[in-house]
Formats: structure tokens, sequence, C-alpha cells
């Protein structure tokens, strides 16, 4: 019987991209639960084997303007009380940070584009080794504390908060090791238009990142994604 996944999708085109292939041969069945859309009262918040929290271009802190965010943090806030196997990327790792207690807000600048982490010896001991002098694509202007009892397992720069673990059940990822740089990048330059030209970034120059760093990305990222699959604790 395969195990049950559940991608909680915020924008049709952040989905799950290359991770999608590795989750299924680790013997998932993945469902997408679109936020906003599908009720979310469908998913067990305990029973779930794996709950994938995707990327999307709101704010964690925007529950007054989008209210349905109230519903996933609370969604969250008992999956990770209970220690279940969450992954988070990007706007998904800042709500399973705010939903584990910890503070999210604005940095001030936006950080498009590609490059390197610098791990922490926590991290470059666990599963995101594999991602050691890869640019990543980072596509935000928010950013995470650190919620009471995690490992701190990279930075860059411009955000000393790129990846946290409790356990090893719950990951959150601030970058996008997930992006389909291959097939599926159009769609984010297109559906992120507007916010590239209000931080005057060309979408050129990362559409040519794309290329240049694309095969490495989707290797190191579903290397990263099988090791850390292989270790949770059921």
């Amino acid at each position: 019987m395969l195990k049950t996944a559940v991608a909680l999708r915020h924008v049709h085109f952040e989905d799950l991209g290359t991770f999608a292939p590795v989750i299924e041969a680790a013997g998932y069945g993945v469902r997408y639960v679109d936020v906003g859309v599908d009720p979310l009262w469908t998913i067990d918040p305990v029973r779930t084997d794996l709950v994938i929290a995707l990327g999307g271009p709101i704010g964690v802190y925007e529950t007054r303007t989008y209210p349905v965010l109230l519903d996933e943090l609370d969604l969250l806030r008992t999956r990770l009380a209970a220690g279940r196997p969450t992954l988070g990327l990007c706007l998904g790792a800042q709500m399973m940070a705010a939903a584990l207690g910890a503070k999210v807000g604005a940095t001030g600048v936006k950080e498009i584009g590609f490059s390197p982490l610098a791990l922490t010896p926590d991290g470059a001991r666990g599963p995101l080794r594999h991602l050691a002098d890869v640019p990543v694509l980072h596509w935000h202007g928010d950013m995470f504390d650190l919620p009471a009892g995690s490992l701190p397992l990279a930075a860059t720069p411009l955000c000393r908060n790129q990846a946290f673990a409790m356990g090893p059940n719950v990951l959150g990822l601030q970058f996008h090791p997930e992006a389909d740089l291959a097939s599926g990048f159009e769609r984010w330059l297109i559906g992120h238009a507007a916010e590239l030209a209000g931080a005057a970034i060309d979408p050129v120059a990362l559409r040519l990142g794309a290329a240049r760093h694309g095969d490495a990305l989707r290797q190191a990222g579903s290397a990263m994604l099988a090791d850390w699959l292989a270790s949770l604790e059921t």
C-alpha cells in the first residue's frame, strides 16, 4: 500500500517540481491540496504520512488579508506537535516556523536568484550536505527566526536563516531546491513578473542562471530529498 503524501500548494506553478518523482519512488502517493480552494479539513494532520508545504507570494503575517493562512497554521501546529514528517519550502518553511512559535517578517531586501548556501556543521552532516557548493534558487523577501529547539542548517549573506530541522522528521528550507528549472521555470518568471519588475530583477538573467545551474540543482536536490525521506522516523 502506498504511503500518503499531501502537498499544500499556494500557487499552481510552485509545485513539487523535481521532488515529485523522488517522493513517488520512496513509496508515496501524492495528493495536492490547493490552499484557499480545497478544504483543509480533508487532511488528517496526524495520520497523513508526509506533508509538504510549498511556496507562494504572500506572507505568513498576512492572516487578516488571507485568513485561510490561519487554517493552514492550525493544521501545521497540530502536525508538528505530533512530530510527524513535514517539509516546508520557502513560504511553507515560514509557515512551519510560525506554527512552532517563531517570528516571520520582511527582511527589506529581495533575495531572488542563484547562489550557494553556507552550511552549518549540522547542515553539513545531514541531507543538506548534497547541496554543498551548489547554487540554489532563492526567491523571497521574508525570513523566519529559528524555532526554539531547532537546529540551524544553512545561511546566505542576505539571509542568516535558510534552513532548520527539528529532529529527523521536520525540515524547513527557505530556498527552492525543488524548482524544475528545465521545464517549469518560465511559469515562475511569468507568474512573478510584477514582483521581478518591482525589484528591478531581470528575468533574462534568471533564465540564464536556470540554464547554467538546473542540472546540478536537480541532482543535488533529489539526493538531498531521498536522503531525508530515508531518515524519517514514522
